[in-house]
């Protein structure tokens, strides 16, 4: 990833009991401009973080001692921007979904391609990094119909009593303060912003939020849904925010606090 002259590039924390694994994706991560630190268990990756905190971390799920699971839960609630991208075997389909309840970014199965590891990790950054700053040009533009037209103050589409503020990609309660969202989960809530009233399917969501493909297979889209209707829905099993259109995928259907 090219890296702007004087800009440290992003720092890599890989978190797998496997030596073998930890070192080839130290080498490979190496070659293609990350910085990397590694760590054979949960206690070394808190101390790691505690030095100094990664872009993004990559952790397996089946580690002995404390497994990664546990350990994204506490990077999430004690540092939530960091990206998380979590390496699990195909039979651990209950803690893939678990790891994406506790607000992991991505996942991957083992084995995988390097090259697909790679390019998870680069997405999840451009969502993390895009947290830090302003919104783009282009992306303020595609938002326009939704944000209030006035020339000063934030940008901002309601979802019910809650603000997404689209400048500095916070989700804001009702007292406004800040309610936690993942990058990915702020991608999902924009993407609705932007379609109002429009039913998109999983594979649009999958292009235009998380820039990957979908399969059937896939629940990471429902899980995310499921999670931001507890935090913006009045009752999230009763959703009037974001709907499930059935056989088709999800719809934002703004209330009228919404629209004004």
């Amino acid at each position: 990833m090219p890296q702007a002259e004087g800009t440290a590039s992003p720092l890599l924390l890989v978190v797998d009991d496997e030596p073998e694994l930890r070192s080839l994706l130290a080498e490979y991560f190496g070659r293609h401009g990350f910085r990397v630190r590694t760590a054979e268990d949960a206690a070394v990756a808190r101390l790691a973080v505690a030095e100094q905190a990664p872009a993004l971390a990559i952790l397996d799920i089946n580690m002995p001692g404390e497994n990664g699971l546990s350990l994204a839960r506490w990077l999430r609630e004690a540092h939530p921007h960091i990206g998380l991208v979590m390496l699990t075997t195909a039979s651990e389909s209950v803690d893939r979904i678990v790891g994406l309840e506790l607000g992991a970014d991505d996942y991957l199965p083992k084995p995988f391609e390097l090259r697909e590891l790679l390019a998870r990790i680069r997405s999840v950054l451009r969502r993390t990094e895009a947290a830090a700053g302003p919104a783009p040009a282009a992306a303020a533009a595609s938002t326009a119909p939704l944000v209030p037209s006035h020339a000063t103050g934030p940008r901002r589409v309601s979802f019910g009593a809650c603000q997404l503020d689209l400048d500095e990609r916070r989700l804001l309660a009702p007292d406004n303060t800040d309610i936690e969202i993942s990058a990915a989960e702020f991608d999902l809530l924009a993407l609705f912003a932007r379609n109002p009233n429009r039913p998109l399917n999983r594979d649009q969501i999958m292009e235009q939020a998380h820039n990957r493909g979908w399969d059937v297979f896939d629940r990471s889209i429902d899980l995310r849904v499921m999670r931001l209707r507890r935090k913006i829905e009045r009752n999230p099993d009763k959703p009037e925010l974001i709907k499930t259109v059935r056989n088709v995928g999800y719809v934002f259907v703004p209330t009228a606090a919404s629209a004004a």
